[in-house]
Parts: structure tokens; C-alpha cells; sequence
């Protein structure tokens, strides 16, 4: 399956209107194909694949995963997660 960057078809439609800095941009397209872990408002912390992400920080992971606060996980599968209740994502360790 082709990894889809959904970020490119947004850029061509906001006519150089940039809503992420360059860094971060190149920070998730690194992060693309590998696992990361997503820590949202209300202290959830999912784990999953980077398959794709828009200038909102609307993430798209393939093979999510809650992690619960006492260490288990429970599957979730792939997931959109929207951009405004993103706090941090980092590489999964």
C-alpha cells in the first residue's frame, strides 16, 4: 500500500498560507511509515504507524494502539486523530 501525504494536496489549495512551521513539517515527514506515540488532552496516549498528517496536525495512523495508564494496550486499528487535541507526538520507544 502507497503511503499517502495528505499535506501536499492542502498546500496547493492554501496558496502559500502555512499553518505548521517548517520544522515540524519535516519532523512528521520524517516520521512517516514509522511508530509513534501521540499524547492527546485528557492525558490518552495512542501508539501507532504514521501514515499520513495536514497542516492542522490531523494525524493518520494505521495500527493504533490505546496505551492505558496502568501499561496495558488495547488495539484500536487505523485512526484519525484530529490536530487540535494533540499535545505532543514523539518517537515511540
Amino acid at each position: 500500500m502507497e503511503k499517502v501525504n495528505i499535506i501536499d494536496s492542502y498546500y496547493s489549495s492554501l496558496a502559500g498560507v502555512s499553518y505548521m512551521s517548517d520544522m515540524s513539517i519535516k519532523l512528521l515527514e520524517n516520521s512517516l511509515g514509522k511508530i509513534v506515540l501521540v499524547k492527546l488532552k485528557g492525558d490518552k496516549r495512542i501508539r501507532g504507524r504514521l501514515e499520513g498528517y495536514d497542516q492542522h496536525m490531523n494525524l493518520f495512523l494505521e495500527d493504533a494502539e490505546e496505551v492505558l495508564s496502568n501499561g496495558e494496550v488495547r488495539g484500536l486499528g487505523p485512526i484519525i486523530l484530529r490536530g487540535d487535541n494533540v499535545v505532543i507526538i514523539s518517537p515511540a520507544s
